[in-house]
């Protein structure tokens, strides 16, 4: 018999405590909750202090029974779920469910999953949190008050299967908001001038300023002519030289958004995908002769605080890796943001000496890309800040002033290790310009401007809405993943080339949400709920009177949507064609995969046909079929005969309409890290690289 019962979250993480703690102690894993509101009902009683009522998770009878017969030969209970609300959510349902008194000292938690780590957390176990188990509560129940009541009034209004809810109805409005901007924007002309310039053979490029130093906007193609008819046919003089040295300063470790954000741009990981790889990095890999260790610390952050201890080994590590001269000597304070919660620190390797390559072998592709991606963001971190050697030269030709800028570096500091990417994705250039001095006269080569006009806001990407919304204080960090999945789930909006397009449906929805629960889509009182429920964890607000305060109006609001709401009637798209089986026509349905064609006869005909799209290009194997673009079950685009199965042809790549010149084999269009490369897939036949 164990002496201890310690009961975590999940199988890999039990396996890896157990193995720490050692033969006293037996280490079970509950699943996740064991208890949750009923799926059937509200489960909340609005008119007594809204009392959640907590059922037993269907199929989770087994796991309970279990973990009760070994409470019962156990001498203590340790409760070691998440270090979050959501854990400490789970501890107090076993708590109640294992007869386990709250306020002693049952509940364990720790940021990071190593021997070192475990062991201190068991010397130092606390009673449960009731404010966090209050914050979560909170915000479930809110949440369930938001969905079972609304969603029954759009099945009865629009259709069945959709939801409401705070968080994603916000993301679906900003992506609505931004569609409505790009269809509204007027673009504007503008013109440049770019001068080519030399000197001792030695050539660099500016841009046209101004008129003495004051600037000057190109707005039309006069403009441009009056510019030009001011030149004179004689060389370009420095007017001046300005050097300075600029400092660049790393990003700090990851928190849960950034995450998501940087994964999503360098990796193209789709926000679920990166927490599922964090959460495996975090619970334990398999290690060799080393065992299991847990990798990252805990992923779902919103600090970016590191302890002393970790900061002291990047130090040491960095200073023997890359020199003294690298190590950071500054001060760097970070603003800490007003709804940041500091629970835990930010997201790092739990070892900067498992590097990315000592533990490749043992890692899945991904597992390695996104645990390279953490471990070098938190090196560069810890390293000294860039130093670039910046130039401003200004050139005059009768007072016209062109300017040209260039920075070399100076001295790489973290740069060597990792530099962050941008949602704009545009590189900070290394220009060098020659070496300039005020009187010098330097010769136009050519002188070329352009016509330009101003582009609309771009479509969010889910690293740009991840952004927004954490900058509005919209949800937390362990939202967004699911909340990005809930919104393309119920069809309300769609990605195209990786970026978010609202539907018919959600554009119904959150019109129909925004007329009767304004309060729903509007983003300064959803940041203002979510400030109050952060003052909830925090024990400065009763979370019933924050519920109580929220309910007043909606309760009144319900009523009215209730009796005024219009039915909507969504018309299917016809596809084109006839049902082969009945003859009635073909409509385009949305499915949990995407758009597909139904008959219109049904529920009497139940025929259906994915939407295929031909590339123009014949089935290279049958010769009678054409190419089509198909979508696997995990959405990656491949192509196929349209004639399957009776052709089984199948490509990765994308085929071109034109054989190889070399072999007559067939040509497709490979995808490279810069632009695509049409190659040959029968001989070693390639052409030159497109953007």
């Amino acid at each position: 018999m164990s002496d201890y019962l310690v009961i975590v979250e999940s199988p890999a993480k039990a396996k890896t405590i157990e193995r720490y703690l050692g033969k006293k102690y037996k280490v079970k894993a509950s699943m996740g909750h064991v208890r949750d509101l009923p799926k059937s009902q509200t489960g909340v009683d609005v008119d007594n202090n809204f009392e959640p009522k907590y059922i037993t998770i269907r199929g989770k009878g087994p796991v309970i029974k279990d973990l009760k017969t070994a409470a019962k030969k156990a001498k203590k209970v340790y409760l070691a779920a998440d270090p979050d609300r959501e854990g400490e959510a789970i501890a107090w349902h076993l708590a109640h469910i294992l007869d386990v008194d709250i306020s002693s000292d049952c509940r364990v938690v720790f940021n990071e999953i190593t021997k070192d780590a475990i062991k201190e957390s068991f010397k130092h176990p606390r009673p449960i949190n009731m404010d966090l188990v209050d914050a979560q509560q909170a915000r479930r129940i809110l949440d369930r008050l938001v969905g079972y009541k609304i969603s029954p009034i759009l099945w009865k209004k629009i259709k069945k299967g959709l939801s409401a809810g705070r968080v994603q109805s916000v993301a679906v409005k900003l992506i609505i908001d931004r569609e409505n901007e790009i269809k509204n924007f007027e673009p504007e002309e503008y013109w440049s001038i770019t001068g080519k310039f030399q000197i001792n053979k030695e050539q660099f490029s500016a841009q046209f300023y101004g008129k003495n130093k004051e600037k000057i906007e190109l707005k039309s193609e006069q403009d441009v002519q009056n510019v030009l008819n001011q030149l004179k046919k004689k060389p370009f003089t420095v007017q001046s030289v300005q050097k300075r040295e600029r400092k660049r300063n790393p990003a700090p470790a990851f928190i849960t958004s950034s995450l998501q954000q940087e994964a999503a741009r360098k990796l193209n990981f789709r926000a679920r995908k990166t927490m599922m790889l964090a959460q495996q990095l975090y619970e334990g890999v398999e290690l060799g002769k080393e065992g299991t260790v847990g990798l990252i610390t805990y992923m779902r952050t919103d600090s970016i605080r590191i302890s002393d201890l970790a900061q002291s080994e990047a130090k040491s590590f960095i200073e023997q890796e890359f020199g003294q001269e690298f190590t950071n000597k500054a001060d760097r304070k970070e603003k800490k943001q007003a709804n940041i919660q500091d629970a835990h620190e930010a997201i790092r390797p739990t070892s900067v000496l498992r590097t990315p390559n000592s533990v490749k072998d043992f890692l899945s592709r991904d597992q390695f890309r996104l645990y390279k991606l953490i471990w070098e963001r938190f090196i560069a971190s810890q390293m000294a800040s860039a130093v670039m050697d910046t130039m401003t030269v200004d050139l005059v030709n009768n007072d016209i002033l062109f300017r040209a800028n260039g920075s070399k570096i100076k001295f790489p500091g973290f740069m060597k290790v990792y530099v962050e990417s941008t949602d704009d994705e545009k590189e900070e250039k290394n220009n060098l310009l020659p070496d300039l001095h005020e009187g010098d006269e330097v010769t136009s080569t050519d002188i070329d401007p352009k016509q330009h006009f101003t582009q609309p806001p771009p479509r969010y990407t889910e690293a740009r809405l991840v952004r927004v919304l954490e900058e509005l204080g919209i949800g937390r960090p362990s939202t967004y993943a699911p909340t990005l999945d809930t919104i393309q789930k119920r069809g309300y909006v769609a990605l195209d080339n990786k970026r978010f397009v609202p539907t018919e449906l959600g554009e119904i929805v959150i019109e129909l949400i925004s007329e009767f629960f304004p309060e729903i889509t509007n983003v300064e009182f959803t940041a203002i709920m979510e400030k109050g429920l952060d003052e909830v964890e925090d024990g400065k607000v009763n979370w019933v009177k924050i519920i109580d305060d929220f309910y007043k109006d909606f309760r009144v609001r319900l009523e009215i949507a209730e009796k005024e709401m219009e039915e909507v009637e969504i018309e299917d798209e016809y596809a084109g064609v006839d049902c082969e089986n009945c003859g009635h026509p073909m409509v385009i349905k949305m499915g949990r995969y995407g758009k597909f064609m139904a008959c219109s006869n049904f529920p009497d005909c139940r025929n259906t046909k994915p939407i295929v799209k031909e590339i123009g290009v014949t089935c290279p194997h049958c010769k009678e079929g054409q190419v089509v673009e198909r979508r696997s079950k995990k959405r990656r685009i491949f192509y196929g005969c349209s004639r399957y199965p009776e052709c089984e042809f199948l490509s990765w790549d994308k085929p071109v309409a034109r054989p190889c010149p070399k072999c007559d084999g067939l040509l497709v269009e490979k995808k490279l890290k810069k632009g695509i490369q049409i190659q040959c897939t029968n001989c070693d036949y390639k052409e030159q690289q497109q953007e």
